[in-house]
């Protein structure tokens, strides 16, 4: 219960001590579970980045026609010194 009021502290909460009993059970409950996972013997088991068996699913760096600039500002509404134009959005 005692960590539960540093923590509310911290936070700048005034918690209703119904909650504070409520958090403190929870917290338990995940104290409980995480030591029953400590207790597993994990030795010579790899480990996951992810569950799922794939592969790298990126594709081929390929090459592609590259647009000058005067092509890509062709398409722009407003541009300004070679580059683009937008509105202000920041006062």
């Amino acid at each position: 219960m005692q960590d539960i009021k540093k923590y509310e502290a911290m936070a700048k909460l005034d918690l209703p001590e119904n909650e504070r009993q409520w958090i403190s059970g929870c917290v338990n409950v995940l104290v409980e579970s995480f030591n029953e996972l400590q207790k597993i013997d994990t030795s010579g088991v790899q480990p996951l980045v992810t569950a799922l068996n794939i592969q790298n699913v990126f594709r081929e760096d390929t090459c592609a026609k590259m647009l000058s600039r005067e092509e890509l500002l062709s398409n722009a509404p407003e541009q300004y010194d070679c580059y683009f134009q937008a509105p202000k959005t920041l006062g």
